[in-house]
């Protein structure tokens, strides 16, 4: 017995060589050449990425070192230069000065000036790249050292003029070799940019070169592809043409080992299958007529063979039979015609009926009310025979089933499903119109009488059943009668339509077959399907299949790796939907779901929740940083321009990240988490992505609390309106105050504007708040002293309102406060969305007697060009500038500058945050009209107006 380890053994090799026959043959068919013309292109594509990627790396490399050695080299290098230039200085200021303290405090000075400038020097020599610079550096040490030592002996009380030479040489010796320093340094930087450029530009051959033959390879596939397939497709479509005309003995190729061949082998054995049921018919045609003699004699129809002449040949004992009475008046030879004519003269003649019922085909009467069928056929000698039957009792039997059966037929015919019905032996004995409809069948292929083989193989030449052949069908046939029963069978046809096949049992053992074409039912059941768990108008899943496929994450997820859910929001699609309308709107949504789809892989998930509003889940991550690579595409691929319908588009988005299974693991939980980051990601920076902190739902809570006590201060009108005042340094008094917008939160207390007024403009609350602002400061203003007026900030997407004008003219109106003591402060934020528009708008402003304020003046891009183009009556100098009036670092240039610029355009310029004395008289002295600011008084309720009013209106001094 053998050994069932050498068993196993000697087993291997034919294992191994079935194997390696399995996958030689694969590489022969068709999927195999197309599997291997992918995997090469693949590859190829692969490798240029790679090199790509190796080549950006090496030239991100070159691009660092570039700072990093270079700039920063010279940088330090001259920022020695500039340490010894104020040592220099300082060394010289303290030779003139007698105080002590003063002299101390230079040497202090000039000390760390000689630290300083040891640490630039070593960081410069540290960052050089050449020798040189390194040798130069030291050099610059010993005479920088030299000069010290010649300052540390150096006595002004009894310096010698010689002694001052000395010391003005050397530091003319450390400027040059400083120089020769830097100049080294620069031409280090410039060598290698050289090289770098040189680096870049091989690159960019080499992947030219790449490229163009990576394009060339692929061409050179394609072409091999299309002629290993194209020319057998040719060879079966050839065939298939031939055989479909009946042209049987043509040869068709034999082909290859792939499916083709296969094909074209099927074709062939198809071919002689038909040319052999062919050659069977016509030998059991001969075999009938050899019998016919012998079932003349043994028929129970009456048979009788007329010659060309009208002469009987033949009848058989039946006819003898069937014509009792007429003796041997029809035995052979007998003229059937002659013994007409002998009839008498009103042509009958007691047998003249039968004669004549001979000489044509059809059904008569005779006179006796019998009913003859005769059926006649026509010899090749030129006679007939005529085979007559007694009909008389079908007669009767047809005439009561032909009402019968053309109701039947109408039904039959006009019925929504196709029918056939066979009897036990499986020969088709009825079929309607549909039947034939439903399969593409001609009129006549199938007829009663067929078998139910031949009627499958009728709609097989049709080619309703691409790839299959008799036996496939009649497999299914069979597979659909289980247990004593038949169940329904779906049977796909070539155009995609779906028939639904029922059979029933008969009593005769037959069986009836009805055919229901359910195509449009089954693709509205899977529409329905479809639309329960996708989105309608991107295909997306939607949320039902988002928990599905979270769930199946989770299940999925191990300690090695776990997965991540992105909530992604459009930042800039409501302005796409209002402005373009919801067509557009629906096409971006479409636009920006492919590009989600592409960003990710085949076993990631892409849904849309609603609105703007996507979740991508990204299996088979171990590290955020993955997740954060996979924003950071989805942030650039979903950002680019969108073309929709005649519109350039551009949207922005934010992404929330969660992190399974650590930050959760049920889908309302991850769902959950990430829209809180998403939440926090576009209060602090949209266009980006954050990843779920645990703290984030804390803060995310508060702010929601926060929102909701927003809407109800303003539906309460809980806010308060402060005001601050305004001093012309003109009149020394006091001109006007600037409403500002304050809330005293019940719990809170104070809340800073700084923290809920973004929230007010993301809610949508900022337009009412902002009229509720200016109604509110003009109806406590219009109290006020006649002289006084009253600014109020107005808000960048109030000012775009349609509205603004109208509130603006209801506000003056109700309370009779007079146009020119309303003054509305805007930023530049304002002037760049609609430049046209917003010109509209100040004139109509002005129109009022309102004057228009730039506020924050200089902090922008364009200050200047909107001077020039809007309207403006006065100047309002940020507080930024005004904070370091009295540091001499120009500041006090730009403000001098602006003060003198209002005053050429016939501006007043008021200065904002004015704390200090010293700050207002450098105001005044430069000539600035107006002043605010803490020195005069904090923001005050409107109660204490009167007192601040009272205070500087009321005194007798002017303000210094």
């Amino acid at each position: 017995m053998q050994d069932p380890e050498t068993a196993r053994v000697e087993m291997s090799p034919a294992k191994l060589s079935v194997a390696a026959r399995g996958l030689s043959g694969f590489f022969t068919t068709v999927r195999g050449r197309i599997f291997v013309a992918f995997l090469s292109m693949s590859l190829l594509s692969g490798a240029l990425g790679l090199y790509a990627v190796v080549a950006i790396s090496h030239i991100g490399t070159l691009v660092n070192r570039t700072y990093d050695e270079s700039l920063m080299s010279i940088n330090y290098a001259r920022a020695t230069a500039a340490d010894f230039a104020k040592m220099r200085a300082a060394f010289a200021r303290r030779m003139h000065l007698h105080n002590e303290a003063e002299t101390a405090k230079l040497n202090a000075e000039i000390a760390d000036l000689s630290t300083t400038l040891a640490e630039d020097l070593t960081i410069a020599v540290e960052r050089s790249q050449s020798d040189r610079a390194v040798r130069t550096a030291g050099a610059v040490q010993a005479a920088v050292s030299a000069w010290e030592e010649m300052r540390r002996t150096f006595d002004p009380a009894t310096g010698r003029p010689d002694r001052w030479d000395a010391l003005d040489q050397q530091a003319s010796v450390v400027d040059n070799q400083i120089d020769l320093l830097v100049n080294y340094t620069a031409g280090d930087g410039f060598t290698f940019r050289q090289a770098a450029r040189t680096l870049v530009a091989r690159e960019m051959r080499v992947n030219t070169i790449a490229a163009l033959l990576a394009i060339v390879a692929c061409a050179l596939v394609a072409w091999l592809l299309n002629r290993r397939i194209t020319g057998p497709l040719a060879a079966a479509s050839a065939a298939a043409e031939h055989i479909a005309s009946g042209r049987l003995d043509d040869r068709i190729p034999a082909g290859g080992r792939d499916e083709l061949g296969s094909l074209l082998r099927s074709m062939a054995a198809m071919r002689d299958n038909i040319r052999a049921m062919m050659a069977r018919e016509v030998s059991q045609r001969r075999r009938a007529e050899a019998l016919v003699t012998d079932a003349l004699q043994t028929s129970r129809e009456a048979v009788v063979v007329v010659d060309a002449a009208g002469r009987i040949a033949l009848a058989n004992a039946q006819a003898q039979r069937f014509f009792a009475g007429l003796g041997e008046a029809i035995e052979a030879g007998i003229s059937l015609w002659g013994n007409a004519a002998d009839a008498g003269p009103s042509g009958s003649s007691p047998h003249s009926d039968c004669f004549r019922a001979l000489a044509r085909d059809g059904d008569i009467r005779l006179a006796d009310g019998r009913w003859l069928r005769v059926s006649r056929s026509a010899t090749q000698q030129g006679g007939f025979i005529a085979v007559c039957s007694d009909i008389s009792l079908l007669k009767e039997q047809e005439d009561r089933l032909t009402e019968t059966n053309l109701r039947l037929d109408a039904a039959l015919d006009n019925m929504s499903q196709g029918l056939c019905l066979y009897d036990a032996q499986d020969r088709l004995m009825v079929v309607n119109r549909r039947y034939s409809e439903i399969y593409g069948l001609a009129p006549g292929a199938v007829v009663p009488g067929m078998a139910a083989v031949e009627v499958m193989n009728a709609s097989l030449l049709a080619g309703n059943h691409p790839g299959c052949d008799i036996e496939t069908l009649l497999r299914e046939q069979r597979e659909a009668f289980y247990g004593g029963v038949w169940r329904t069978h779906f049977q796909e046809l070539c155009n995609g339509r779906i028939v639904a096949i029922e059979r029933r049992k008969t009593a005769d053992g037959g069986f009836v077959a009805t055919y229901e074409d359910v195509t449009e039912r089954r693709q509205a059941e899977a529409r329905i399907a479809f639309l329960a768990h996708h989105d309608m108008l991107t295909g997306l899943p939607n949320r039902i299949a988002l928990g599905q496929q979270i769930e199946m994450a989770v299940a999925q997820a191990g300690r090695d790796y776990g997965f991540a859910v992105f909530a992604i929001d459009l930042d800039d699609f409501r302005p796409v939907n209002e402005t373009l309308g919801h067509g557009v709107g629906d096409e971006l949504l479409a636009a920006v779901a492919n590009r989600l789809t592409a960003c990710v892989r085949e076993i990631d998930c892409v849904a849309r929740l609603g609105a703007d509003e996507f979740i991508v889940i990204q299996r088979g991550i171990d590290r955020p940083e993955d997740a954060a690579v996979l924003a950071r595409r989805i942030i650039e691929v979903v950002g680019a321009p969108y073309s929709l319908s005649s519109h350039e588009v551009s949207v922005g988005l934010t992404i929330g990240i969660t992190l399974a299974p650590s930050d959760g693991t049920s889908c309302d939980k991850l769902l959950k988490n990430a829209e809180v980051a998403l939440d926090r990601g576009k209060t602090e920076a949209r266009g980006s992505f954050r990843f779920f902190e645990p703290e984030m739902d804390a803060r995310l809570q508060a702010r929601r609390i926060l929102e909701r006590d927003l809407r109800e201060a303003l539906a309460r009108e809980s806010f308060e309106v402060y005001y601050q005042p305004i001093y012309s340094l003109d009149a020394d008094r006091i001109c006007g105050f600037e409403a500002l917008l304050r809330w005293n939160h019940p719990v809170r207390g104070f809340i800073s504007p700084a923290e809920f007024i973004p929230i007010a403009e993301e809610l949508g609350l900022i337009v009412p708040l902002g009229e509720w602002v200016l109604r509110r400061a003009c109806e406590e203003a219009a109290r006020w002293p006649d002289g006084l007026k009253v600014a109020v900030n107005v808000s960048a997407v109030q000012f775009t309102s349609a509205s603004l004008v109208n509130v603006v003219r209801e506000a003056l109106r109700r309370t009779g406060l007079p146009g020119r003591r309303l003054e509305l402060e805007i930023t530049e934020s304002v002037l760049v969305a609609n430049p046209g528009a917003t010109t509209a708008i100040l004139h109509s402003l002005k129109a009022l007697g309102v004057r228009v304020a730039m506020d924050d003046f200089g902090t922008g891009y364009s200050s200047l060009s909107y001077l020039r183009s809007f309207p403006f009556d006065k100047i309002k100098i940020d507080q930024s500038f005004v904070r370091d009036l009295c540091i001499k670092d120009g500041t006090d240039f730009i403000v001098r500058a602006v003060i003198g610029l209002g005053a050429s355009l016939g501006m007043t310029t008021t200065a904002e945050g004015v704390e200090t004395e010293a700050q207002l008289a450098q105001l005044r002295a430069e000539g600035c009209d107006e002043v605010q600011g803490y020195l005069f008084s904090r923001p005050v309720p409107v109660s204490e107006v009167a007192a601040v009013i009272h205070r500087w209106n009321g005194a007798s001094r002017a303000i210094a």
